[in-house]
């Protein structure tokens, strides 16, 4: 009986401390009609199969800001985030002017996000000096979409009290677009973004663009954008190429997190990428040899290593 008694302790105990390596991790994502939503929960997939003792889930966030708020917070692990709202954050700039995050590090980078201001073809908007007056969608409040879209109207000459604002997400936008409640929305994302994709298979959209003088004043002031062009079709209707600029998505971390865990991530990250690339077209630009390309905040030392070791 003693025997057993103690057999069933030992096996307790061991069960105990196979918990107690358990690793939860939160990835703060976006909104479900955007890119990160789908890349993340293909990370949690990934990361749960291949790390060990790592269980991983992916969260619906209000996207950039919010993710780096939350990580400053310790509620989330991961983020996706702008390499522009990452940089504001370290420096405590921007919407983070006084409450920076000086802990936030670099993971990598992953794709560029274009800055898509999407109109709706009979609201007669074909520039961005057509949104005077309109009903514009800048993005949720507090997003990396609304700090694209106050710089893009600045280089244009245009302040919030030119146009009409709504702050709405990528999902709201949309379905406001659609019953025409507003004229034009920004959205700053993967191109194809599933929210334009629907709303071209119901609407006639146009894509305003976000060039010229306007690009060159933008890029003279805020050296995070470049040049993009978004390929004839990428939305039904949308049947040239429209020229606009784009930043860079990446994930980032505190600079608290288990280096080797960050390590063991991006080993697994980067030896999933078909896994990645089914999970959203987007996913098919994450590799390894562009993944400091953009990075605008220091890396975490986890990363550090694994990037040393393994140079493209």
């Amino acid at each position: 009986m003693k025997r057993l008694l103690a057999l069933a302790l030992c096996l307790l105990a061991l069960a105990s401390l196979g918990m107690a390596q358990q690793r939860f991790v939160t990835i703060a994502t976006g909104g479900t009609a955007g890119t990160y939503f789908p890349l993340g929960g293909a990370l949690a997939e990934i990361w749960n199969k291949n790390i060990k003792n790592v269980n991983a889930n992916a969260t619906v966030t209000g996207a950039s800001i919010a993710n780096v708020n939350s990580l400053a917070k310790g509620e989330v692990d991961v983020i996706f985030v702008q390499n522009d709202g990452a940089f504001y954050a370290l420096k405590g700039i921007e919407l983070f002017k006084d409450k920076g995050f000086a802990d936030i590090r670099g993971v990598a980078c992953l794709y560029n996000e274009t800055i898509q201001l999407v109109a709706l073809a009979d609201s007669g908007i074909k520039t961005i000096a057509d949104l005077r007056g309109k009903r514009v969608s800048v993005g949720a409040a507090g997003s990396g979409v609304e700090i694209n879209a106050r710089q893009v109207l600045e280089a244009a000459g245009l302040t919030y009290n030119d146009i009409k604002v709504q702050y709405l997400s990528f999902a709201e936008s949309a379905s406001n677009l659609k019953d025409g409640n507003i004229d034009a929305a920004f959205n700053t994302a993967g191109a194809p973004t599933a929210a334009i994709q629907d709303l071209s298979a119901s609407k006639k959209i146009v894509l305003v663009p976000v060039d010229g003088e306007v690009a060159k004043k933008l890029m003279a002031k805020w050296s995070f954008y470049t040049p993009e062009k978004v390929p004839a079709n990428t939305y039904i209707g949308v049947t040239q190429d429209v020229m606009t600029v784009s930043v860079k998505s990446m994930l980032a971390c505190s600079a608290k997190l288990d280096p080797q865990l960050v390590y063991d991530m991006l080993k697994v990250l980067y030896a999933n990428g078909d896994r990645m690339a089914a999970s959203h077209k987007k996913g098919a630009d994450i590799k390894l040899a562009t993944a400091l390309d953009g990075m605008s905040i220091p890396l975490h030392p986890g990363a550090e290593k694994f990037f040393k070791e393994n140079k493209k």
